[in-house]
């Protein structure tokens, strides 16, 4: 059986990754895809009727993975934080199926542009959290 070296290349990374960089890799995902739906938003969908589906597709790839990162809050561990984050979850999920319905870039940039500073946010945890756990922020040490 031949398989696709990306996608297996995509598989291993996910499995090997801590639970930050799984939370890393949901926010990147979800910016990549919302950035894809402003792109298209911006273009006029009554010139490109063709864009409407794939705008449609995208935000609710982000609204998967906004969905995802509320599943993954721990309450009792995350306290306060972790019920801001599932109130601001929310309100993610909820302008992004506004933005959709009315195919509204304004409705969307705001969830995007907060999704980068919260990515960049966890970065920074991510980094403190590996680093004083004696984790290498380097990888795989080939020289023994």
């Amino acid at each position: 059986m031949i398989t696709n070296p990306l996608n297996a290349y995509k598989e291993t990374k996910i499995k090997t990754a801590s639970p930050g960089q799984l939370i890393l890799m949901l926010y990147a995902e979800a910016i990549k895809q919302a950035s894809y739906a402003l792109e298209l938003l911006e273009q006029d969908c009554r010139k490109h009727p063709q864009n409407i589906e794939k705008i449609n597709n995208a935000i609710i790839k982000t609204q998967d993975i906004i969905t995802e990162l509320m599943a993954s809050l721990d309450f009792e561990a995350g306290g306060e934080i972790a019920h801001n984050l599932f109130s601001l979850y929310v309100y993610f999920n909820h302008e992004l199926m506004e933005a959709n319905i009315q195919k509204n870039a304004s409705l969307l940039r705001p969830v995007k542009n907060m999704l980068e500073e919260l990515y960049k946010a966890w970065v920074v945890a991510v980094e403190q959290t590996q680093g004083t756990a004696g984790e290498s922020k380097v990888g795989v040490n080939i020289a023994g």
